[in-house]
This record gives structure tokens, C-alpha cells and sequence, in this order.
């Protein structure tokens, strides 16, 4: 007897039986309601896509899904655990990698179309002959005006890989043919120490936008240059500074620390505790310190101002930081996309954690906190901040709070007293900002004619600047409301005037103007004079 032809009926037996076990399988998996999963978070989300793309009712782009739904699954984690497309990841991580390649312009978008605010010097732009107050009309012989125009879509455009070319048309005031010019994209330096001069004869001012890879060495450079002015006191302002990455905070705490002192740690579920120390090879340890907050002060900014503190190393002036406390490790996908991941928490020097409460998911509260302190009045009054964490103790002794954010040791609120509705709806508007372009392009070549800030300002206190932007808002819909004008005449004018001296000048000096009247500034300059910068013990109850 054949050996195959008597185990034929064997096989077809069990080829049978595999049938139907695949056949149920599939029937259990995917046919019709009967849907059953194996219980597992991972294959439930992997087959779910596999049933939507292969019985939805329509076609689906399983991709597009899958863009969508990243972000919604991270933010039922915490506010700060976040997805990052491919396409917009270069965007995101540019403000701090100190460069990027591009043509070198600061511009608006007004009325559809680009407009040319500031060109850095010696940048590609200038080399090529761009003005500020150019319209940018064309790109690469194609309209660059319409709706389309968003500040993403022109960033896209005009930035790309370095050496390669982007041909512009230009309408310039004055000409009424369209000019064409060629630029040769470049590196454009993002500078994070975006102003350093002496406030007076002594103390020295640094301003740190963020953190990122060149911020400790542009520190060093700013030290320098200051050192050359013989400064003895030191103001750096993190008013304002979102953060950024934790290893410059911990280089620029190190620069003030003596030895082996905590500057923070970090410790998290599945991330052991981490301790950041300073290694006291920092050359201004003993130099009177003072750090200027607020609530736009986050993160890498929290972790550094409360190193001083906690350290009892200098005093922290202005408001309440905003209290972000979580760490993200990047974790990226083959198609260049990312996601930040929260991993753990951060803890200043006494044991407080930075971050202030949320609840997983979409947390309404949360995202409006600081419309919230605002409405509370903790923004003009220190008794209006409220303390919901435990109490910790620095170095020396003194009290400090956990339970988000770092609260300064002196206080300085908004002056409140010019503040109108008038001023409020100018500002929040964009009226100010749009008049201030508009005036500015107009008066170009004169306002040019200044080149710092006092000449500009004395040049502009006669030019009825406030009246101006009164009538010209009040033609865009805002109500001229003279009793209030003059109440928040003060406040109108320094707005105003800061924006065209940004528009005419520097950044730079535009921060100076801004700090020339500034109360953090006025009570930095007081501590200093008083050699009061050094917290002192606390003395303790008997």
C-alpha cells in the first residue's frame, strides 16, 4: 500500500480542523458585532485600526487617524506630555538649537500680505539687498499673498537647507515695478541672551529668553562683557522665559554656587532619583544676585531661580512663576516624528516640587490658570497668592512653599492704577501693534534718523503719538473714550513708543527702554545699593 495515500485521510482531517479554528478566529475577531479582542491596551488600539481599515463603511487614511489621535491620548496623560508631527518638528526644536537655516527677516502678516519688520544684520536678507518695510509678494516666481498666508506657511517658504536660494518678489514704497531679489539662505543665529548692559555704575543685567544649547557660553559672553565694565552686582531677568533645556539651567546655577551644592533633582516612576550638584569651579560665587520672575517664567527658569533661592544664594524679585515641573524625554518614531513624554518630576534643593496641580486630561482649569490668578488679583497683590503645598525650608531657614511655581521673595505687582478698559482692548486687540507698524513704515527714513533710544524717545514725546493711535483705532472700531485715554496715558505711551523703538532699533534697546522705568528693575537697583541681596536666617520662635 502506498505510505501518502494512507495518511491522506489524516491530513485531510486536520486540515479540516485548522479551517475551522482559523475560520472562527476571524469570525470572533472581525465579523460584524461580535468583537472580540485580545484584553490588552496595545493589541486593542493596533486591531482597532486594522477593523477601521478594513470594514469601515468609507475609505479611511489609517496615517491621518493616527496623526490625530496621538495628541488626544498624550493629554489624557498630563498638560505637558505631547506629540509632534514630522512636518512641525523642526519648528519646535529651532528657538533652541541657537541657529537655523533661513533668509534672516522678522516679518507680520497684515492684510494678506508679509511684511518685512526687521532684517538682521549681516544676515542673507541684508546681503541681498531686503529693507525693512519690504512687502514680500512673490516667492520663487509665485504669489505669496491671500489667505493662505500664515505665519507657518511663510516660515516654511522662506526657511530651508543652507546655500540653497530663494528668489523673492519685492514691493518696495516708493517703486511701483516689482523688484526682484535672490537670497542665499544661511545660518541665523537664535540668540537666548537677548540683552546685557549695566543698569548703573555697578550692576550688571543679563536677559535670558530660554534655554538652549548655546545659553551657558552666551552667558560666559555676557559675564565677560560686563566684566569689562568692572560690574559688582548682577541682575539676570527670567521674566518671561519659558524654559527650555534642563543641562544649561544646571551650567548657568553652577556659575553661582559654591561646592557641592543641590541645584535640583529629578525622580519619577520608573526614573530613580537624579541629583544635579555644583562642582564649584563657578567664578562668581560670591557676587550679590538677583533674579527677576513671573508668571511667564517656566521650567528651566523655575529650576535655576529656585537654586537661589532654596540656596539662599540671592533674592528673587516679581511674581509668581508659572509651575511647571515635569520632565519630557523626546522619544522619536522612524518617520521623524516625536513624542515628549513626561518621565518625572522636578524638585528644588528643600524638596519642592515645581509643578502645580492638574488632573489627567483635558484640565480646563489648568490651561486658564493664569487668566484665573489674574482674575484673583495675584498679579497686584502678594496676599492674593494662594498657597496650597506643604511648607519647606531653605538653607538658611527661611519658608518657602511647594504646590507650583516659585513665589519671590519681594513681591512687585502690576500698577494697576492707569490700567482702563480703554488700555485693556487697545492692547489685547493688536490696535497698538498695528498702528505702530503702519506709523512706523510711514515714517521710516525719519525715524532712522535716531539711532538710540533717547534721541527716538524725545523725538517721539512731540509727535502726539497717543492722539494718533486714538484716532486711528477709533476708525478701526475702538470707541475714543478721551477720560480714559487720559487716565492710561502713561501706560499708552510706553506701549507705543516700545514698539516702534523695536520696530527702529534693536531688541536690546528695546528691553533697556522697557527697563528704564520698570519696578523690578527700581527695587533690584535698591536691594544692591542696600547690599541686602543675601537672604538672611529667618529667626526662629522660642
Amino acid at each position: 500500500m502506498n505510505n501518502n495515500n494512507r495518511f491522506s485521510p489524516l491530513w485531510l482531517a486536520l486540515s479540516v480542523v485548522i479551517g475551522i479554528f482559523i475560520g472562527t478566529f476571524y469570525a470572533n475577531h472581525f465579523g460584524g458585532n461580535r468583537l472580540s479582542i485580545i484584553n490588552s491596551g496595545t493589541n486593542k488600539l493596533n486591531n482597532l485600526l486594522h477593523i477601521v481599515d478594513d470594514q469601515y463603511v468609507d475609505t479611511v487614511d489609517v496615517s491621518d487617524l493616527v496623526e490625530k489621535a496621538m495628541p488626544l491620548l498624550l493629554s489624557e496623560l498630563d498638560p505637558h506630555s505631547v506629540y509632534i508631527s514630522a512636518k512641525d518638528r523642526q519648528m519646535a526644536e529651532d528657538d533652541l538649537k541657537g541657529s537655523f537655516s533661513g533668509v534672516g527677516i522678522e516679518f507680520v502678516i497684515r492684510k494678506d500680505t508679509l511684511r518685512v519688520q526687521n532684517v538682521i544684520k549681516n544676515g542673507p536678507a541684508e546681503r541681498a539687498g531686503v529693507l525693512a518695510g519690504d512687502k514680500i509678494v512673490e516667492v520663487d516666481d509665485s504669489s505669496f499673498v491671500g489667505s493662505i498666508l500664515t505665519n507657518e506657511y511663510a516660515m516654511h517658504a522662506l526657511k530651508g537647507v543652507k546655500d540653497t536660494k530663494v528668489k523673492l518678489g519685492i514691493l518696495r514704497r516708493g517703486e511701483k515695478e516689482l523688484r526682484q531679489l535672490t537670497v542665499t539662505r544661511g545660518e541665523i543665529p537664535m540668540k537666548s541672551v537677548n540683552a546685557t548692559y549695566m543698569l548703573d555704575d555697578e550692576t550688571g543685567y543679563i536677559r535670558i529668553k530660554n534655554f538652549g544649547e548655546n545659553t551657558y557660553p552666551e552667558l560666559l559672553i555676557a559675564l565677560a562683557q560686563l566684566s569689562q565694565e568692572d560690574f559688582k552686582n548682577l541682575v539676570i531677568d527670567l521674566r518671561g522665559n519659558t524654559g527650555g533645556y534642563l543641562g544649561s539651567a544646571v551650567q548657568i546655577a553652577n556659575e553661582f554656587l559654591p561646592k557641592n551644592k543641590l541645584i535640583v533633582y529629578t525622580e519619577g516612576r520608573r526614573s530613580p532619583r537624579q541629583e544635579y550638584r555644583s562642582d564649584g569651579r563657578g567664578s562668581y560665587q560670591n557676587m550679590p544676585l538677583v533674579v527677576l520672575i513671573d508668571e511667564g517664567s517656566a521650567s528651566a527658569s523655575e529650576i535655576l531661580s529656585g537654586a537661589i533661592q532654596d540656596n539662599d544664594r540671592g533674592t528673587i524679585i516679581g511674581r509668581r512663576s508659572f509651575g511647571k515641573g515635569l520632565v519630557q524625554q523626546p522619544i522619536e518614531f522612524n518617520d521623524g516624528s516625536i513624542i515628549r513624554l513626561t518621565i518625572a518630576r522636578y524638585y528644588t534643593p528643600s524638596g519642592r516640587c515645581i509643578q502645580k496641580p492638574y488632573t489627567s486630561g483635558q484640565d480646563k482649569n489648568y490651561e486658564e490658570d493664569l487668566m484665573i490668578r489674574y482674575q484673583h488679583g495675584e498679579f497686584f497683590s502678594q496676599d492674593s497668592i494662594k498657597h496650597t503645598g506643604p511648607e519647606y525650608r531653605t538653607s538658611n531657614g527661611r519658608v518657602v512653599y511647594g504646590g507650583g511655581g516659585i513665589t519671590p521673595d519681594i513681591f512687585v505687582g502690576e500698577d494697576t492704577t492707569a490700567y482702563t478698559s480703554y488700555y485693556k482692548e487697545a492692547s489685547m486687540s493688536g490696535l497698538i501693534l498695528q498702528f505702530c507698524y503702519d506709523y512706523t513704515d510711514d515714517n521710516r527714513q525719519k525715524l532712522s534718523a535716531y539711532g538710540d533710544v533717547p534721541s527716538l524717545e524725545k523725538y517721539l514725546k512731540h509727535q502726539g503719538i497717543v492722539d494718533r493711535f486714538a484716532n486711528y483705532a477709533d476708525k478701526q472700531g475702538l470707541k475714543r473714550r478721551n477720560l480714559l485715554i487720559q487716565r492710561s496715558y502713561k501706560l499708552l505711551e510706553r506701549y507705543l513708543f516700545s514698539r516702534i523703538i523695536y520696530n527702529i532699533l534693536d531688541e536690546q534697546q528695546w528691553i533697556e527702554y522697557l527697563n528704564s522705568d520698570d519696578p523690578a528693575i527700581t527695587e533690584s537697583l535698591r536691594l544692591m545699593k542696600e547690599g541686602n541681596s543675601f537672604p538672611k536666617a529667618e529667626k526662629q520662635e522660642k
